[in-house]
């Protein structure tokens, strides 16, 4: 491999300005000292790293990388993320280090926002929008692994900053429209944040104030980004109609964005939408599209997926036609799809894990399948340990309440084991 063909790891680190061993290594420490982990990497680990087919970190090195790039390291190259790798194992395996899921949020967010670099003569460039970006990232990184409760803050934070430079440096046009742009997308994400904390009024505010940024910039991309949101809330609150009227409008100006990945996520949404309208006909067909278009982007799209819409892929699709089963009524058909989105949910997406696995558990017992429904109860509670998402705690409610209906020691053992961690979370952040 010649000088300049990097490997996505290092490329990663070229953005962030850590080409140089020894500045990586230095940014490497701080933020495990950040996220209190006690390890060290050599300079030839770093090596290695960047080199193809870089070895597998090990999982305290896996976390400080997480937190460093706001993304998993798979991404950057790495094999897939280590066996038992994540901090809750690390907590209950080796118990000397104290790291709980508030801590590593805030300390990850530490991480992102040091990077800032703050102009004397109050002039903002490039560099300074890519680190406001990067900020931007490992929020959604961390809100994907964590859920929205400790990162809402961190996110309103990081809107008051874009606005403060907005208002008070200096720029050229050409970075204002992309500070603008942040604000927009900051505002969105604060949205999402406050729908996945049961905040629907603020929710609500946030998409309109990032909606009034997409049309003043005539921003396409973020203005599909909050429609396909804002019909995710209409679902929630039993509004499917409106919910599929906004998933066709963000379909219709997605088409100019040629992205068959955005395409598939939005006929999934449509079709979820046309699922709770009672539509079972077309809401089959519009899954079969959304399954067709992401067969063409594993092939080889020349317009990737937004970084939003990262996420998406089998499992939401899984999901999506469970959900359909058990709009039907058919749970014990809505079965295998969820145990299929559980397994295909990657580690860094623990939110979206809880919440399949708890929808797992809800269907086995609307199916009668007390046991099994009582297992996958239990066996949730440690995917749940680094997750509060009041859209999962919802569900895992409706799962007591069936239990609870069940006379069988299995049952009643399911429903002791989860009531505290339930009174713990619910009542204190309803």
């Amino acid at each position: 491999m010649g000088e300049s063909e990097l490997t996505p790891f290092g490329e990663a680190c070229a953005e962030r300005g850590w080409e140089r061993p020894v500045v990586f290594l230095l940014a490497f420490h701080e933020t495990a000292e950040l996220i209190g982990l006690d390890i060290t990497v050599c300079d030839r680990q770093q090596r290695r790293w960047r080199q193809p087919n870089p070895p597998q970190p090990r999982q305290r090195a896996w976390l400080v990388l997480q937190a460093m790039f706001g993304t998993d390291p798979a991404e950057l190259g790495f094999p897939t993320h280590p066996a038992g790798g994540t901090i809750g194992s690390i907590r209950q395996r080796q118990g000397e280090v104290d790291v709980d899921r508030r801590g590593f949020v805030t300390g990850s967010l530490g991480a992102a926002s040091g990077a800032m670099v703050t102009r004397p003569n109050g002039r903002v460039g490039s560099a300074d929008v890519l680190h406001l970006r990067e900020h931007l990232r490992a929020l959604n990184a961390l809100d994907y692994a964590y859920g929205g409760f400790d990162v809402r803050a961190l996110a309103v934070r990081h809107l008051h900053r874009v606005r403060r430079i907005i208002n008070t440096a200096t720029f050229p046009e050409t970075i204002g429209r992309q500070l603008h742009l942040l604000a927009g997308e900051t505002a969105e994400m604060i949205a999402w944040l406050s729908f996945d904390m049961a905040d629907q009024d603020a929710a609500r505010r946030y998409w309109g104030e990032a909606l009034t940024t997409a049309t003043m910039l005539s921003d396409t991309g973020l203005e599909v980004m909050v429609l396909a949101e804002q019909s995710q809330q209409a679902r929630r609150e039993q509004r499917p109609r409106e919910a599929y009227d906004l998933a066709r409008a963000a379909s219709n100006k997605a088409k100019s964005l040629e992205s068959p990945v955005l395409l598939s996520l939005l006929a999934m949404k449509e079709a979820l939408a046309l699922s709770e309208m009672r539509d079972a006909s077309a809401a089959r067909s519009k899954l079969t599209r959304a399954m067709h278009l992401l067969d063409r982007a594993d092939t080889g799209s020349p317009r990737p997926a937004p970084e939003w819409a990262a996420y998406y892929g089998r499992s939401e699709l899984d999901f999506a036609q469970a959900a359909l089963y058990t709009d039907a009524g058919s749970h014990r058909a809505a079965v295998p799809f969820l145990r299929a989105s559980v397994t295909r949910t990657a580690a860094n997406y623990g939110r979206s894990r809880a919440m399949y696995r708890v929808t797992l558990a809800r269907s086995l017992a609307q199916a009668g399948e007390a046991d099994e429904a009582a297992a996958e109860t239990i066996s949730a509670i440690e995917d749940l340990a680094e997750v509060k998402s009041a859209r999962v705690f919802r569900v895992l409610v409706e799962v007591r309440g069936k239990l609870q209906s069940v006379d069988a020691i299995c049952a009643r053992e399911a429903v002791e084991a989860v009531t505290p961690y339930l009174n713990q979370h619910v009542s204190g952040n309803a």
